[in-house]
């Protein structure tokens, strides 16, 4: 299936194509009438790192940016997929493109690459980045700390830790060659009639009470009131304990950041636990002396959320926009399964029928904390929503 988007009246143009197993590549006539300046490939892990499918989309678009990541799912309009391949092409009239690529070799490393990456990008008329990165060899809180210092302070940064499956054993991100572990990518926006908006929400229920993080060590977390934070946990989860790291997904926890006037809240997934050590890693750092609470899933409220979402990416008066980017996070896709589509669905509703959609879900999302922010912080168990609009 190839579903385009070319308006005349419309600086901006899109076009996407879709690969599935029973299907393989189908596409229609109406392709783009220019040169894509940057082409999004969303893909199971298998399937995105396959010669044959690099290959195919890199002579499609020929010497244009393209960026290869795997995912927990992937979403093209408001259908999420399994295993497929979902491409966005999007040629800007006016906006300029710049990307860059390195390896990081270790988690201890994160902060220093994300300096170093800003760093290679030039700042003159940047407006926007967007960064897709490995998904678990990464410290999210660590790179987005990096990224922050190495930008010019009003530029805005969008993103996610790229996903496999519930699997957790390999992610992949690429530019222009066939992806691998241990990338990071970072996308360049340049150009003064591009309209950038974001907004991140979650949705889930506080379970338990607050309780402090008294032993830690960057994401790992050791101890909570004294306890040993593994066997704490699992008597909350009960006979799901069984199945960790993975039911871990939905029982994240809620981080309550408390500074001399604001308060503030960010949300963390578990990936991976140590029996020996009774500790549990976690997507971004988990600081001694933060309060800190479990929450379990309310589906309700986590397509409210995406709704929610929605809403804050078209805040500042963007009316519709004509490309979303979605990073979901797979806990939220793993709580509400069949019922996947009704988030996307939900930002559908809020964004308009002319809004192209695109994404994947994740095992971490980056957005500002609010969408009067520019800097970025890295969310886990949200909906983070990306808006484009050139004028």
């Amino acid at each position: 299936m190839v579903v385009y988007c070319i308006d005349r009246d419309m600086a901006l143009a899109i076009e996407q194509r879709l690969w599935t197993h029973s299907g393989g590549w189908k596409e229609v006539q109406g392709m783009l009438s220019t040169k894509a300046n940057i082409v999004f490939v969303f893909g199971g892990r298998e399937k995105v790192s396959e010669e044959e499918h690099v290959t195919h989309i890199q002579n499609i678009y020929p010497e244009t940016p393209i960026i290869f990541c795997s995912t927990a799912g992937e979403i093209l309009d408001t259908h999420v997929y399994d295993n497929s391949l979902c491409v966005t092409a999007v040629a800007f009239e006016s906006t300029k493109i710049a990307c860059v690529e390195t390896t990081i070799a270790h988690v201890d490393e994160s902060e220093h690459v994300g300096v170093s990456l800003a760093q290679q990008l030039s700042y003159e008329g940047l407006t926007h980045v967007m960064v897709f990165s490995d998904g678990l060899i990464v410290n999210g809180t660590a790179l987005v700390s990096g990224l922050t210092k190495g930008l010019p302070e009003g530029v805005s940064v969008t993103g996610g830790l790229v996903g496999d499956g519930a699997a957790f054993k390999h992610t992949v991100v690429g530019l222009n060659k066939i992806p691998k572990e241990k990338q990071i990518v970072l996308i360049g926006f340049y150009g003064a009639k591009l309209s950038i908006g974001y907004g991140s929400l979650g949705g889930w229920d506080i379970f338990g009470p607050d309780r402090v993080i008294t032993r830690s060590k960057g994401n790992v977390l050791y101890e909570l009131d004294g306890r040993p934070a593994l066997e704490l946990y699992k008597e909350y989860l009960g006979p799901k304990a069984i199945d960790l790291p993975s039911s871990g997904l939905l029982f994240p926890m809620r981080l309550n950041f408390t500074d001399v006037d604001t308060r503030s809240e960010v949300v963390r997934t578990l990936l991976a636990v140590d029996e020996s050590e009774q500790s549990m890693t976690f997507a971004g750092d988990m600081p001694q002396g933060v309060s800190a609470t479990l929450m379990k899933a309310n589906f309700e409220r986590l397509i409210e959320g995406a709704s929610g979402a929605a809403s804050l990416s078209a805040l500042g008066g963007m009316h519709d926009p004509q490309l979303a980017i979605l990073i979901s996070c797979v806990g939220r896709k793993l709580v509400l399964k069949e019922r996947i589509e009704e988030e996307t669905e939900a930002v559908r509703s809020i964004l308009g029928e002319k809004t192209v959609l695109t994404g994947f879900y994740s095992y971490g999302e980056i957005c500002p904390g609010a969408p009067t922010e520019k800097q970025c912080r890295l969310h886990n168990q949200t909906m983070t929503i990306t808006t484009f609009k050139e004028e």
